[in-house]
């Protein structure tokens, strides 16, 4: 449900790039060729170190994917809790969830997460086990935070959930399901304009809010 901002990308040392560097180089190489495509020395030469240095690091490709998944999601992990801290606090509960979708599009219909998504899910079937994690620790953690949230507006009175999870998830696609779908089949070429998504936003969170408030 986030977007990881990378940090900017430091000289590597006269030995190269190492930890989450060479990991960036590494999801560049997958993005750019997929799995299939991709090389261990095209990881190397582009990470400026020796193969046999990478092979010590990563002992094959699959090793190395899935080192490069765990590390996005470790970037973006707790992108999301600041703005649900800000969505907990709101005194206006709609223009709380309004912010929260923007806060939505801009993260997941971003071209890196996009692109990201779009890798695991055709790896899924090779690698279940990084798929699922990918899930668990990304998804299903902000999934979780968000029903959080909600839970917490419902106590103050600002919102009538009896089910934080069920709601959270329906909020979640509302705002999502359409653009993302779009985005996914059509490998983000087609884009949504800022006034389309605000489109969204407002029938997403008027559409929450009639389930939800009264």
């Amino acid at each position: 449900m986030t977007s990881p901002d990378s940090p900017p990308r430091r000289r590597g040392r006269p030995g190269g790039s190492s930890g989450s560097d060479l990991l960036a180089v590494a999801r560049d190489v997958f993005l750019s060729h997929q799995y299939a495509g991709a090389t261990m020395d095209a990881v190397a030469a582009g990470a400026r170190v020796s193969k046999q240095t990478l092979y010590r690091q990563y002992p094959s490709k699959e090793v190395l994917f899935g080192a490069v998944v765990r590390d996005w999601v470790d970037r973006g992990r707790d992108a999301m809790r600041p703005h649900l801290e800000e969505l907990r606090q709101t005194e206006d509960v709609r223009q709380g969830l309004l912010q929260l979708s923007r806060i939505l599009h801009a993260g997941v219909l971003s071209p890196p997460v996009l692109q990201m998504r779009t890798l695991i899910a055709a790896e899924a079937e090779r690698f279940p086990e990084v798929a699922a994690d990918y899930v668990r620790r990304s998804w299903d953690h902000n999934q979780a935070l968000l029903a959080d949230a909600l839970r917490h507006l419902s106590a103050r009175g600002l919102l009538r959930v009896d089910n934080p999870a069920v709601a959270a998830e329906q909020l979640t696609w509302l705002m999502l399901a359409a653009p993302l779908n779009r985005l996914t089949l059509t490998a983000g070429a087609a884009r949504y304009t800022p006034d389309e998504l605000d489109t969204i936003a407002h029938e997403a969170v008027t559409t929450f809010l009639e389930r939800y408030t009264g």
